[in-house]
């Protein structure tokens, strides 16, 4: 199937914060020698099922890859987002069906304890480790066709990177 002819597959994403403004990164478990590189670190994010809202979808998908829902909403990105998949990805990941993804964007506080963060909770976890960090370092952090978006959120939830 050609790129061209290939849907987005509907998306939600979590820029996590914690009580001194730094947001959640977590690193994903197929990339495990990104310590310090950028690409293996990102926020968590995830499809949005048919006919889900996606302020709903934001807390079912925060259960599911860091094991907990205890955030608040803070603000949302005014509009989608979208990003193409680069071409040795087509027709490999997201189940091969998409050409990318086209992303609803929410800031949360993160209510809990940095215990209730649980990556081990999923018998296939897509995070292998995650820290706090600061949102201005997000794009650099991020594999280059997510890299723009990411810069997109830093400026958007900048105001929110303070201690609450």
């Amino acid at each position: 199937m050609r790129r061209e002819d290939m849907p987005y597959r509907p998306n939600v994403g979590a820029v996590l914060f914690n009580r001194e403004g730094r947001i959640f990164v977590a690193r994903r478990a197929d990339f495990p020698n990104a310590e310090g590189a950028a690409g293996g670190w990102q926020l968590p994010q995830g499809g949005i099922d048919a006919d889900e809202d996606p302020a709903v979808a934001i807390f079912r998908e925060l259960g599911e890859e860091i094991g907990t829902e205890k955030a608040e909403i803070l603000g949302e990105h005014p509009e989608w987002v979208q990003y193409d998949l680069p071409d040795e990805l087509i027709g490999k990941a997201l189940g091969g069906k998409y050409r990318g993804q086209r992303q609803r964007w929410f800031a949360l506080r993160f209510t809990g304890e940095d215990s209730d963060i649980r990556l081990d909770l999923d018998p296939h976890p897509e995070f292998d480790a995650w820290r706090w960090e600061d949102l201005a370092n997000l794009p650099g952090l991020a594999t280059s066709f997510k890299r723009d978006i990411y810069a997109v959120l830093a400026e958007s939830f900048a105001r929110f990177a303070v201690p609450a």
